[in-house]
């Protein structure tokens, strides 16, 4: 069973993937959190696929950052689309409880 280990942006907010190609093309400071977020995501899918080899602290703190980038960029959308009131803390903390569901 092969399990797919990464979690790319526009698949994780599919509902919002015009809203993240507007921010990437607009915000320098969104798509630099966009391309850090893949590119620790691809760190951390190749040690888990042991390819590349770390520490279980190093690990976790790769996850921690990744989480902190998924929550910025899932906070910037939310802003851009201008979701209502009622998606404030709770819609930010969504997006680190699933991916901690998933590590």
């Amino acid at each position: 069973m092969t399990t797919d280990l990464h979690h790319p942006i526009l698949r994780e907010f599919p509902e919002h993937r015009e809203t993240i190609r507007r921010l990437k093309g607009a915000d320098a400071q969104f798509r630099k959190n966009f391309e850090e977020y893949h590119l620790l995501d691809d760190a951390v899918s190749r040690i888990e696929e042991e390819i590349d080899f770390a520490t279980d602290q190093e690990i976790e703190e790769l996850k921690m950052r990744r989480a902190r980038l998924k929550d910025y960029i899932y906070h910037s959308v939310r802003h851009a689309t201008g979701s209502p009131a009622m998606h404030g803390a709770i819609g930010l903390a969504k997006p680190s409880s699933a991916l901690r569901a998933q590590i």
